[in-house]
């Protein structure tokens, strides 16, 4: 497996050592967040089934779900025209949002100012603490 996953890479243009990924839900095909994987999360994410990402403000990989149980079993992986950024489609337990929300993009632009328009799925203090 791992000379193919490092085939799969070769394909891929990871720019500064990130590569854009955008999740969706495999089943409603709604968008549920936009996060970055460095080769070391392609990789895991590849081997595990599981969502992996790199955060760029804690400079670390981090799995979805890891603090919340909020997990992203992943389905499918799609390459752009470019090979520039990644589309995962996944079964997203409960909220992808640190939020509470289902998707990171709960806001909508209406009457030039931006609107809530999804009401949150689980209580992130209940989750992280006050911290969130």
């Amino acid at each position: 497996m791992s000379s193919d996953v490092e085939e799969l890479i070769n394909e891929l243009s990871f720019e500064d050592g990130l590569i854009s990924a955008i999740v969706q839900d495999a089943e409603t095909d709604k968008v549920l967040m936009l996060a970055y994987m460095n080769k070391k999360a392609f990789k895991k994410t590849i081997k595990e089934k599981m969502g992996y990402f790199y955060s760029r403000s804690r400079e670390k990989l981090w799995k979805k779900g890891e603090t919340s149980g909020n997990v992203q079993k992943v389905k499918e992986i799609y390459i752009d025209c470019d090979g520039d950024a990644i589309l995962v489609k996944v079964d997203q337990e409960n909220g992808a949002c640190h939020t509470g929300h289902e998707s990171c993009f709960y806001r909508r632009l209406i009457d030039n100012s931006f609107r809530k328009v999804e009401d949150r799925v689980f209580d992130p203090e209940d989750v992280y603490g006050e911290d969130k």
